[in-house]
């Protein structure tokens, strides 16, 4: 069986090779960096399954290195951080985080967030079986997870994507946050996290849907969130 690759950048030399031992007798392939400076360099060069990568980093922090890697890297980012910030949080996400883990880190909470963000596309829901999508003037590719609007490329995420499909696949219904949520991160909504809340806000204003109220990726009050198949014209 392939071993999934694993990049952890982590300052703390200490919680950086408690992490390593760990996860290597859990049958990953580690490799580890002290630093950000090289962080963008190896992530884009070895394409590793999912980075461990620190909020807080000496050279490059993370955010920037989330942000310089997202558009080149097709894994999962994992962010770590010791803040409590919604604002941290929701930054990250913005530029690319698939996930939180908030330290102190408990290694098997740390391990089952992981097989969660790996198995993503492994969604319970129903998939469409082709991997192209069309409504109007927005075209999904699956594949590539690539977004076009009106003939120009979007460019998203990978969990914004996820998102943007996991709606498209299911046009004209209401899918609420706690399917959202336990599809796309593997957990319960706990009625607090904003997690899908903000990626939707983002998916929005990225696809020219910010008006209030919203169109194409709409409200409705009790239930969730509807991707409107005819408002893509």
């Amino acid at each position: 069986m392939t071993q999934n690759t694993m990049l952890i950048v982590e300052d703390d030399l200490k919680l950086q090779q408690m992490l390593k031992d760990y996860f290597v007798t859990q049958g990953f392939e580690v490799s580890t960096l002290d630093d950000g400076g090289e962080a963008v360099k190896e992530i884009i060069d070895k394409q590793p399954d999912i980075v461990l990568l620190d909020l807080m980093l000496p050279v490059s922090d993370g955010l920037t290195i989330c942000r310089q890697t997202r558009a080149h890297y097709q894994g999962k980012i994992l962010m770590l951080t010791a803040s409590d910030d919604d604002f941290d949080h929701v930054a990250g996400l913005e530029t690319g985080a698939d996930d939180f883990v908030s330290k102190p880190i408990k290694p098997r909470v740390l391990l089952a967030r992981i097989r969660t963000l790996l198995r993503r596309q492994n969604s319970k829901v129903d998939k469409p079986k082709s991997d192209e999508l069309r409504f109007g003037q927005l075209l999904l590719r699956k594949t590539y997870k690539r977004c076009e609007l009106a003939g120009v490329v979007i460019s998203l995420t990978d969990s914004e994507f996820d998102l943007l499909w996991l709606l498209a696949c299911h046009p004209d219904t209401a899918l609420s946050r706690d399917l959202l949520t336990k599809e796309l991160r593997g957990i319960e909504y706990d009625g607090f996290d904003r997690t899908i809340d903000n990626k939707v806000v983002r998916l929005r204003k990225l696809l020219g849907d910010d008006q209030v109220p919203a169109e194409k990726i709409q409200t409705i009050r009790g239930k969730g969130y509807l991707f409107a198949a005819d408002t893509w014209r």
